[in-house]
């Protein structure tokens, strides 16, 4: 079977971020944890030279000079000087995609965001996807009362803006990794519902249902052999295409300020720190968001191949 270009690009993209956020950081030259006297706001590519001292302290500046014993340390506005005996060890390092007004190099906590961002949006798809299963499916089969009740639920949960619905849930309770993966699960699941209902009453009335079920065969089994192989394609499409979604989410909600906790990095926080400093830092916005725009892209490039690909097979 021959797969969509759309798709294969989308996969790659896919398999590249997550790939780089996983074992980019560990392939770096420590700059430690960030000079915000020497090295803040450095531009994308500039190289530094890292100072490990005998206090536990590393210094980090673009332009380090020896004289008489003495390191000269330069920083933006101020420079700092260290006797060579207090410097256990030096190495040469480069900011590939500049450093933040703290003087942190911004590659890896780009990659380890990304980590944090894949993972909350990865397992917020997932929750919605089990609530939406679960009830999707309860409307189908439980009878008329059931099904009006979860769908009036269902219609009334869709009216409420999403945006809102999420920071409100996100102000009433203390932000973090754990709140923000439930929060987004549990408004994004309705039009799952919607879906899986959809699907199993339209399949419901099909001839190999029906034949099935005059065979004698059982529900369970009706279930696992046509059901669920049927529900696999429309539900793999809409939990790709709503993790795009998701990630813009908890990229907005960490912009501001109700995701993730300050000390973790995200895309979204990583984007509203460089907004502080948009003249002085125009990259501290630019690399998130670029990371941002690639993974919905491919996200989407996913989605729209997969359902190519069911349309072809149908």
């Amino acid at each position: 079977m021959r797969f969509p270009r759309r798709l294969l690009w989308g996969l790659a993209g896919i398999v590249v971020l997550v790939l780089a956020c996983l074992v980019g950081p560990s392939m770096l030259s420590p700059v430690g944890d960030g000079d915000p006297v020497h090295a803040a706001l450095l531009p994308p590519g500039t190289r530094v030279t890292v100072l490990d001292l005998s206090d536990g302290r590393t210094l980090v500046s673009p332009k380090v000079d020896l004289d008489n014993g003495e390191y000269l340390i330069h920083g933006r506005r101020r420079t700092t000087t260290v006797s060579a005996r207090e410097v256990v060890s030096t190495h040469a390092a480069r900011f590939w995609l500049g450093s933040d007004r703290f003087g942190r190099d911004v590659l890896p906590r780009l990659l380890r965001g990304g980590r944090i961002s894949l993972a909350i949006a990865a397992l917020g798809a997932a929750v919605a996807l089990l609530v939406g299963l679960g009830v999707g499916l309860a409307a189908a089969t439980g009878g008329r009362v059931v099904d009006a009740v979860l769908m009036r639920t269902v219609d009334a949960l869709l009216a409420f803006p999403l945006l809102l619905l999420l920071i409100l849930v996100s102000a009433l309770f203390r932000p973090g990794p754990t709140l923000l993966v439930a929060v987004l699960g549990l408004t994004s699941w309705m039009g799952l519902a919607r879906l899986v209902r959809g699907q199993v009453l339209s399949l419901r009335t099909r001839s190999f249902i029906q034949a099935a079920r005059v065979a004698g065969t059982r529900e369970l089994r009706i279930w696992s052999l046509h059901y669920l192989p049927n529900l696999k394609a429309p539900l793999a499409q809409d939990t790709t295409l709503r993790m795009g979604n998701l990630v813009l989410a908890e990229a907005t909600l960490s912009f501001l300020g109700l995701g993730i906790p300050a000390g973790l990095p995200s895309w979204g926080a990583m984007i509203a720190d460089g907004q502080r400093v948009m003249l002085d830092g125009w990259w501290l916005s630019l690399f998130p968001g670029l990371a941002i725009t690639t993974l919905v892209i491919s996200l989407a490039l996913i989605g729209d191949g997969l359902q190519q690909t069911g349309k072809a097979s149908t």
